[in-house]
């Protein structure tokens, strides 16, 4: 695999590991997941909730073109990219994101839905994977995120009513 030559690549590399989330020695997506969990945590407590969707789109673009970047350094979808899980983790907790707290309760069930929606990617999130470069990187945990989101909103409904 080619190494970072450029101060893009490095760029790509930072963002497309998440900080360096994505050389975790083991379950690099889920050390991905937890930065997506930390980032929600992190706007709740600023009692910035307004800029969540912002965040989510942003870190989306940044995440496409980092991803395609790292790409041609380390192939398709390699393991050390996390971005994506990043994205579709904060998804998952979109529809709470300054309207209401959710408990430690229900960051752990969002977080284990959104694990499971991404490596069991059921219709058609597979499809999605397909797509070239980096959106097929991202695009499928955006999948991941959205399941997990209508799940995680019918157990808090559920739950609280």
């Amino acid at each position: 695999m080619a190494t970072a030559k450029t101060k893009s690549d490095w760029a790509a590399i930072a963002i497309a590991t998440a900080g360096g989330a994505g050389f975790a020695p083991k379950a690099p997506g889920t050390a991905g997941s937890v930065v997506g969990v930390l980032i929600y945590l992190l706007i709740e407590a600023l009692h910035a909730g307004a800029y969540y969707p912002h965040v989510i789109i942003f870190l989306f673009i940044v995440g496409v073109w980092a991803a395609s970047r790292a790409e041609h350094l380390w192939g398709h979808d390699a393991h050390r990219i996390v971005i994506d899980e990043v994205v579709g983790q904060m998804i998952t907790f979109g529809s709470a994101a300054g309207r209401y707290r959710l408990s430690a309760f229900y960051v752990l069930v969002g977080f284990g839905l959104f694990r499971l929606f991404d490596i069991v990617k059921p219709f058609p999130i597979r499809y999605l994977e397909r797509l070239k470069g980096g959106l097929g990187v991202v695009a499928d945990d955006v999948g991941a995120g959205l399941y997990a989101l209508a799940v995680l909103t019918l157990i808090r409904y559920v739950w609280v009513g």
